[in-house]
């Protein structure tokens, strides 16, 4: 399948590969019973990209990643992660599909029986794995990780947390591409708001310069939920330049005036204690979600993002709407 961004740039085509991992565009579809009040509620639900049973954001990182390691000849994936990182499994897994080996560094977060029962995943999974605690531990010890996975004279492929590089932000430009499709198509109105989580960076940054590309008014509302990177709108924004300079380094003829900022909030409030920890907001909606929409959330990201969306449109934030909530949870 050919990706949006190819069709939109050609000459993209031989210079920034593509690997299709998914069966298609991923379904949208109205919200009509969680929240009957304030704006008009539409999901673009992720759980099901990917294939194998994947889903999620990682998945739409990876189909960037994984041709770009292998087009430098890289052999090994270099990561990080929590204990109970997603992220971190999807690249040990698809990784090895493709012939790479994948490092992961896991930084300590809090445990319950998801992250022990993911850290025995993890461990089938091949990757190798250094339990390095904190986020400075991980910083001192990335040089000895770096220099035992060279091969020959070139150095592993490094990846920040949850791929949020600028190539794989890409991912979430060809989803906005996807919603513009989509809206076109008449599947949807066109949204005033995306409200999404932000644990890494990638998939807001992504959505915020694609959405220019697609030339859609929709700004990009984030909801933070990872108080262990730093992710204010303007360490986003520069992301999103960043995947820009990349498609233009590739050859894509961008227009010479676009900027990939000024569509893009992020909310804070819905953070709780910290990474990892529930909140009783986020359990409300998880279970709002799943009784009055089957809508499969998970605690420490999607069901933050959608008490933030419902508490905003309780306020009126939305200005009628409509909203197009973004569900990235992808479990396999």
């Amino acid at each position: 399948m050919t990706p949006l961004l190819h069709q939109l740039y050609p000459e993209l085509a031989h210079t920034l590969p593509h690997l299709s991992l998914n069966t298609g565009a991923t379904p949208v579809r109205r919200l009509a019973s969680i929240d009957t009040t304030g704006a008009e509620l539409w999901v673009k639900d992720d759980s099901g990209f990917g294939d194998g049973g994947w889903g999620g954001n990682k998945v739409r990182k990876l189909e960037w990643l994984l041709p770009d390691a292998l087009r430098q000849g890289r052999r090994t994936i270099v990561t990080v992660g929590g204990l109970g990182t997603n992220w971190g499994l999807a690249a040990a897994l698809y990784g090895r599909a493709q012939g790479l080996e994948t490092v992961l560094a896991l930084v300590d977060q809090p445990m319950d029986e998801h992250v022990r029962e993911q850290l025995e995943r993890l461990r089938a999974s091949g990757a190798e794995l250094h339990f390095t605690h904190t986020k400075v531990r991980t910083i001192l010890r990335a040089p000895l990780i770096l220099a035992r996975h060279f091969s020959g004279m070139r150095p592993p492929y490094l990846l920040p947390a949850g791929g949020s590089s600028p190539v794989g932000t890409l991912g979430y430009v060809e989803a906005a591409l996807e919603i513009a499709a989509q809206v076109r198509g008449g599947e949807m109105p066109e949204p005033a708001y995306i409200v999404t989580a932000v644990g890494s960076g990638g998939t807001v940054a992504g959505l915020s310069l694609g959405l220019r590309l697609a030339g859609l008014s929709t700004r990009v509302i984030g909801v933070i939920v990872n108080d262990t990177l730093r992710l204010d709108e303007s360490t986003l924004t520069r992301l999103a330049d960043r995947a820009a300079d990349v498609l233009r380094r590739r050859g894509a003829r961008l227009p010479e005036n676009l900027s990939a900022g000024g569509n893009l909030d992020t909310v804070t409030d819905w953070l709780g204690p910290g990474y990892g920890e529930t909140t009783p907001e986020a359990s409300a909606a998880l279970r709002l979600s799943a009784e009055y929409e089957s809508l499969d959330l998970e605690p420490v990201y999607t069901a933050k993002a959608m008490a933030a969306l419902l508490d905003l449109n309780a306020h009126g934030r939305f200005d009628g709407g409509p909203v197009l909530f973004l569900n990235t949870n992808g479990p396999r």
